[in-house]
């Protein structure tokens, strides 16, 4: 017997040894992982409609994050499913269930519209899977509604706003009006802004609204006018929010009354608004013009891929993607282990292009939310808000996994 056939002779006795006795050679979480199906992501945005650029910037920022963690995400390789879930609220649960159901994914990415994201949430709620919201700021999601398999990489109405208030005051702006869609999101906005200004001395002197997802501003702006308040302070977002700037500066309100808004305003919107957007002054967790060395990797590597600049979007995928990653290590891609798997994305801290970040109780981020203004075409960093801000995370009771 030559050498060759001694050794597989004697690996094929170690090996049936070891079967009959019960005793099997360790497998490593990623060999464990290899032999595993290919993570199944749901990625249920907008992909077309007024949020339409949204929803390709969070998807591209997660192909991003993928990409540098290799390809794979708990040494998995990832196989995506997508719904276009149109920002439409009445096919919201039909569409999660399309993922859910007919597609088995494994975690459901989802979504932009406030609205459909509370179709998402009773979905997700009673099935047991995995959501990550990449952007929906409604604050039922991570308080009345919040749940162990439901996480937010991006912010609750709460966040964007509650800071503005308080940029306004230091500008001796006291009365003001408010201007929004009138959907779930613009009223929660609303609720955050006054919890940030109306306490400290300011004035809300009129609410006025604009129903979902019209663009169709002008009566309103008129009534702006005529009310001569100190600033506006607004919530859009999209493409309404170009067309929402143009309309302010065409109306000869730009140059008279300032505005200011949620930093959703002025995300993704710049260069459609042009000249329109200078000067608008808004609250945000992250801006463009972060000096660190983080976000410029990110800008370059992001631009490099998909030929266009990122914004806020494309972070919170991209922060997704490595919130994911956090989770599923943990597990070694195992996502029955849904105990470990919580903790572990509960746990984690980001080191993300906004700055580093953490998750609050109720599974929202904890960060530092930035006072910025448009700026040459750009949202240039005036100074830190607010430090740290965590969402209250008001009437959210956690279940057990």
């Amino acid at each position: 017997m030559n050498t060759t056939r001694r050794q597989l002779l004697s690996s094929s006795l170690i090996a049936a040894g070891a079967a009959t006795s019960g005793f099997l050679p360790i497998q490593s979480k990623a060999q464990t992982a290899s032999l595993m199906p290919k993570l199944r992501v749901g990625l249920m945005l907008p992909f077309t409609g007024t949020f339409a650029q949204l929803g390709v910037a969070i998807e591209n920022g997660f192909r991003l994050g993928l990409s540098e963690l290799g390809g794979k995400i708990g040494g998995r390789e990832v196989e995506f499913f997508k719904v276009d879930d149109e920002s439409d609220p009445s096919k919201a649960i039909e569409n999660a269930n399309k993922l859910v159901q007919r597609d088995k994914v494994d975690v459901l990415v989802g979504s932009v519209h406030s609205g459909v994201q509370l179709g998402i949430q009773k979905v997700v709620r009673e099935s047991g899977v995995l959501n990550i919201i990449p952007t929906a700021a409604l604050h039922a999601a991570t308080r009345s509604l919040c749940a162990p398999n439901v996480f937010r990489t991006s912010y609750t109405s709460y966040q964007q706003t509650y800071a503005l208030g308080s940029a306004l005051l230091a500008k001796g702006l006291k009365k003001v009006v408010w201007i929004s869609w009138k959907y779930t999101a613009g009223e929660e906005m609303l609720e955050g802004f006054r919890e940030g200004f109306v306490p400290k001395g300011g004035v809300i002197t009129k609410e006025l609204w604009a129903p979902f997802p019209s663009v169709e501003f002008q009566a309103l702006l008129t009534e702006i006018a005529a009310l001569k308040p100190d600033a506006v302070a607004c919530f859009f977002a999209g493409a309404g929010a170009a067309k929402f700037m143009k309309d302010y500066a065409a109306s000869g309100l730009k140059n008279k009354i300032p505005l200011y808004g949620a930093g959703t305003l002025t995300e993704g919107t710049l260069e459609a608004a042009g000249a329109a957007a200078e000067g608008v002054v808004t609250t945000m967790h992250y801006s463009d013009a972060l000096d660190t060395p983080k976000n410029k990797a990110f800008r370059l590597a992001y631009a490099k891929a998909f030929k266009l600049q990122p914004d806020v979007y494309a972070v919170q995928g991209y922060d997704t993607a490595y919130l994911l990653a956090k989770g599923a290590s943990a597990v070694g891609g195992d996502f029955t282990k849904k105990a470990t798997l919580y903790k572990a994305m509960e746990t984690a801290v980001i080191d993300s292009p906004r700055g580093k970040w953490k998750m609050s109780p109720s599974h929202n981020v904890v960060q530092d939310i930035y006072l910025r203004q448009v700026k040459n075409g750009e949202n240039k960093v005036l100074g830190l808000a607010i430090k740290g801000l965590a969402d209250p995370g008001t009437g959210c009771k956690m279940a057990a996994v």
